[in-house]
């Protein structure tokens, strides 16, 4: 969709039923829309997907899994259960944060903005055959805000509760100066059936496979291993006009690997039929496979216009030897970037400043009036340059080991007590700077020795520990590690989500995404900004100042950001002319093609 289109759409006034929602009024399709305008409403249905793990949930492993409830904080959470489960609605993948109706055909939302009424279709089942009512709904909402993963529940703060208006109304209620986010969030989670969890504890990690209302029903499970979904033939939203033209293929399977070599060798087999390629250097060396120079196998590059968020090794601010702000400048000094990128990864990605990186709301340049007035009461409280230019990393030389940055993370170093004593560097209370890296994942061996000859060259003694995938979650989530590798991204209208990654709060909960331990209140006060904006630019103005502080604070060691995805399939496929813009859009309006030959 051109950009200029979103400008065009036009708020809807509250309280009316409407088809959709959106977190500022605004939307780009009409009611009576036929079907979103990227996919092809006449994708045959058939064949199969499947794909290497490239994403997970809120519980998930990228290397294994053992249990089917992804909503809660215990266990290794499979991916894909979100096609089993039917939402109130579905985002739109060509807008900022648009969603239209899927199980609800319509909203009414109350002047002040505290009640959301979703009047539910007909005709609406579980996988069973049994109806889904209201009841349903209502269920799954409150339960999740009660025993949710500790995400789900941060981003349920402001729902108070919901309520069912006989069998087919749900009546959403939230508190007063709610997060703009939090009824989009609502409109997007699982429906689950009250009867199913009657007989069996929501909150248990299990194999089981639970009742669905979804497009699609678990088929087969090998633990640790993979899923396979199979499509619901006779599915009640089939034809509704935000599933016209998606999930098309009869069976969608998701295979996990422990390792990204094995991972890559079962690709060339044939053993799973799509890739998206998160390793540069198997981008670069590996494609050149028989079925590649037989035209079996198909590259292509596509644009990833969602914001890039923030990757790097995320310093754990909890411990006391990393809490001053000298150290952990020093930390990011250390990290040759450019020597890595050139060697490692094959020049194939930019570095990471910001976290709303590649997107509108990355503060750059001297902060302007808007900017300024949200700043203005903390300065004092916050660095200085937080009023000017923001924080970049400095560029090496490529060197692997630039001695004038060195030279200067050393009086970063020396500057906060931490001198070399013996050859060794030693914290202000005499005890020896250590630093231990913890990784799940092997493939990341070469950037963090690439990193740790520099910190050895500052005197610092680092180490790596890869452990393995249950050990790693168990450690992250209770923030028991120095350093570790987390990527924190945002959509392109970021609110209560802000909460998990940022606020005081947030860093004393087990399983959130405050991995560095923020607990600053000018961030809470901007994170607040943030979610109560009324206007996308009041939104914008308070995101770059929000980023100028964390930035500021130096909480994390930027690494890397590549805005498009690189994917690999083999040429069994069809696909629509162009894609969502703010989604990948695969496998949901890919569909199989004709056998050829």
């Amino acid at each position: 969709m051109p950009r200029s289109s979103y400008a065009q759409a036009q708020p809807i006034n509250l309280d009316t039923e409407r088809h959709g929602m959106s977190a500022f009024g605004d939307l780009a399709l009409p009611e009576g829309f036929k079907h979103f305008p990227y996919v092809n409403p006449d994708a045959p249905k058939g064949g199969a997907f499947s794909e290497c793990i490239s994403r997970r949930t809120f519980n998930g492993s990228f290397l294994t899994f053992n249990s089917l409830n992804t909503y809660i904080l215990k266990g290794d959470g499979v991916y894909g259960m979100d096609w089993t489960f039917a939402t109130l609605m579905v985002k739109a993948g060509d807008e900022l944060d648009a969603m239209y109706g899927l199980a609800a055909k319509s909203v009414r939302i109350s002047d002040n903005g505290a009640t959301y009424r979703f009047t539910l279709r007909d005709g609406l089942t579980f996988h069973d055959g049994s109806p889904l009512t209201a009841h349903d709904v209502v269920w799954s909402l409150n339960t999740l805000k009660e025993k949710g993963h500790p995400i789900i529940t941060q981003l349920l703060n402001d729902f108070d509760k919901a309520e069912a208006d006989g069998d087919g109304v749900v009546v959403a209620r939230f508190k007063p100066g709610r997060g703009r986010e939090v009824p989009l969030f609502v409109a997007g989670l699982p429906i689950f059936s009250r009867a199913y969890y009657s007989k069996r504890p929501f909150d248990e990690s299990t194999l089981d496979i639970p009742l669905g209302s979804g497009p699609y029903k678990v088929s087969r499970i090998d633990a640790g291993r993979s899923i396979e979904y199979a499509r619901v033939k006779d599915w009640w939203g089939a034809k509704l006009p935000v599933e016209v033209g998606q999930n098309n293929f009869d069976t969608i399977r998701y295979e996990y690997y422990r390792d990204r070599d094995v991972a890559m060798v079962g690709f060339t087999a044939g053993n799973y039929s799509f890739r998206e390629e998160f390793t540069a250097r198997f981008w670069a060396t590996r494609y050149d496979f028989p079925a590649i120079k037989e035209g079996k196998v198909k590259r292509d590059t596509i644009p990833d216009d969602t914001p890039s968020g923030a990757q790097g090794w995320f310093i754990n601010t909890r411990r006391d030897k990393f809490k001053d702000r000298r150290v952990r400048e020093a930390l990011i000094d250390a990290f040759d970037f450019e020597y890595t990128n050139k060697n490692i990864m094959y020049d194939a990605y930019k570095r990471t400043h910001s976290v709303f990186q590649n997107s509108p709301m990355m503060a750059m340049g001297q902060p302007d009036e808007a900017e300024l007035k949200l700043l203005e009461p903390f300065r004092g409280q916050v660095p200085d340059e937080v009023y000017a230019v923001p924080y970049v990393p400095p560029v090496s030389d490529a060197s692997g080991q630039d001695r004038r940055v060195l030279r200067i993370a050393a009086g970063k170093l020396n500057d906060a007590g931490v001198v070399i004593k013996d050859g060794k560097r030693v914290l202000p209370n005499g005890q020896p700077f250590t630093i231990e890296f913890l990784s799940e994942e092997p493939s990341f061996n070469p950037h963090h020795l690439a990193y740790i000859k520099n910190l050895e060259l500052l005197g610092i003694q680092a180490s790596l520990r890869v452990v393995d995938p249950v050990q790693y979650r168990a450690r992250v989530d209770t923030f028991d590690f120095d350093l570790t590798v987390e990527r924190m991204s945002f959509s392109s209208t970021p609110g209560d989500s802000l909460r998990s990654y940022f606020v005081s709060n947030a860093a004393k909960i087990n399983g959130s995404k405050n991995l560095a331990g923020i607990a600053d209140p000018a961030v809470d006060t901007l994170v607040e900004k943030i979610v109560g904006a009324s206007t996308r630019e009041d939104m914008v103005a308070a995101c770059k100042a929000l980023d100028r502080v964390v930035r500021a604070g130096r909480y994390w060691v930027p690494q890397w950001y590549l805005a498009s995805h690189r994917i690999a399939y083999w040429d069994v496929f069809g696909r629509p002319a162009r894609q969502p813009r703010y989604d990948r859009g695969i496998p949901e309006t890919w569909w199989a093609a004709e056998k050829k030959g």
